[in-house]
């Protein structure tokens, strides 16, 4: 039963996650691409102190929008804030997070065949990796290393590439990459309730004590926004990283991570550029290409016998393979203690329901080792072998 009410404690929390993660990424969306979007106001306008305007219609409605170069003479009675998207995406993705990594270390963090961690040990590097990075991150923000953009950038996706081939040594490979996931996720949590939310404050209270606002609070605010807006679809990639081991198990996996960031944040360059009126296809269609030479690279090749004749492998030998290795997890009633129901609705109890999912069995347990999980059943070389002579000879 304990096990059951995780599935509906993980199911909760990530339905939870991933509805206010629209939210906040929806709404980082919206005002890049408004604070873009703006035109030249007019004169009357530029009277009231606009640095720029936009007219939009949506809904049926018409919108009259306009933003100040740095704040209203007077603060509105009703003053709109943007913040808890930020922190109920963090909360819920930190609980999901505990709840997978933390209540479930022995199983989805700590990979015995890479280290010996205690489960106290890994959860406690774990924190301070979040923990940690944020510090690093926002140190480096508030370095003159910050006036360089591009070198920032470029030390940064350094860093987190060291930091995942690292994590790749010591713990499970899915766990690596959601790591990366939500370090990533806590920086940006904490760009909003550390730089972008005191910041708003701070100008809110100058006008309302009658004085300027510091543009250093603008300032700052502007480059954690858009450091926030370049990591969304990074970001999302590793909360799905998880239904394609073709990524995570890679032998090189660290660097396809580091790929698939920068692709990701180019191609939210297209989109930044676009609503400032540069359109560039030139970076939508070498994003597009570069992904598919990553694609092109790290494809898995099959896997040379290591038997020296050729060797015939019958119905009956699969079957066994399965029902000894994989049944437990796949089954009408699971014998495996950790997962309640047949995981994805994978069910092989005979051959025609393991001929069915023949193609993603050769993907995850011939092609690459990520099924069983974590080798929970201990299938060996030799079998993984004998199921990819038989599914060949299945095509």
């Amino acid at each position: 039963m304990s096990a059951y009410i995780l599935d509906w404690l993980n199911l909760l929390f990530r339905w939870l996650h991933v509805i206010t993660a629209i939210a906040w990424i929806g709404s980082s969306f919206y005002f890049i691409w408004l604070d873009n979007s703006l035109e030249e106001p007019s004169p009357e306008n530029k009277k009231k102190g606009f640095g720029g305007q936009l007219s939009s219609v949506h809904a049926g409605g018409f919108y009259e929008i306009g933003k100040y170069k740095l704040a209203p003479p007077v603060m509105p009675d009703n003053l709109h804030w943007f913040k808890w998207e930020a922190y109920s995406t963090w909360l819920t993705g930190f609980f999901l997070f505990a709840l997978m990594f933390y209540v479930g270390a022995e199983s989805y963090l700590i990979d015995p065949n890479k280290s010996q961690l205690s489960p106290p040990l890994a959860i406690a590097m774990s924190l301070f990796i979040l923990i940690g990075g944020w510090f690093i991150y926002d140190g480096l923000c508030k370095s003159p290393l910050a006036k360089q953009t591009w070198l920032l950038a470029l030390f940064l996706i350094s860093l987190i590439g060291a930091l995942s081939w690292g994590l790749e040594q010591i713990i499970s490979d899915r766990a690596a990459y959601l790591h990366i996931g939500a370090l990533i996720g806590t920086c940006m949590a904490g760009n909003v309730f550390r730089i972008i939310m005191p910041g708003q404050r701070a100008m809110v209270k100058a006008i309302e004590a009658g004085k300027q606002p510091d543009v250093k609070y603008a300032s700052a605010s502007k480059l954690r926004s858009v450091h926030n807006n370049y990591l969304t679809l990074p970001v999302i990639f590793i909360m799905i990283s998880n239904h394609y081991p073709m990524t995570y198990t890679h032998p090189h996996s660290w660097a396809v991570l580091i790929a698939i960031i920068m692709i990701g944040a180019f191609a939210r360059h297209f989109f930044n550029l676009r609503h400032k009126g540069i359109t560039k296809p030139s970076i939508l269609i070498s994003a597009t290409v570069a992904l598919a030479v990553l694609a092109w690279v790290i494809a898995p090749t099959q896997k040379p016998l290591q038997t020296s004749a050729a060797i015939e492998v019958t119905n009956e030998q699969v079957l066994s393979i399965i029902k000894q290795r994989c049944s437990s997890c796949h089954a009408t009633q699971n014998t495996d203690s950790m997962f309640t129901a047949a995981q994805a609705g994978v069910i092989l109890e005979n051959m025609d329901q393991i001929r069915q999912w023949a193609p993603r069995i050769e993907a995850r347990s011939v092609l690459s080792n990520d099924m069983p999980f974590m080798n929970r059943t201990n299938m060996t070389d030799q079998e993984r072998e004998y199921l990819g002579v038989w599914l060949q000879s299945q095509k």
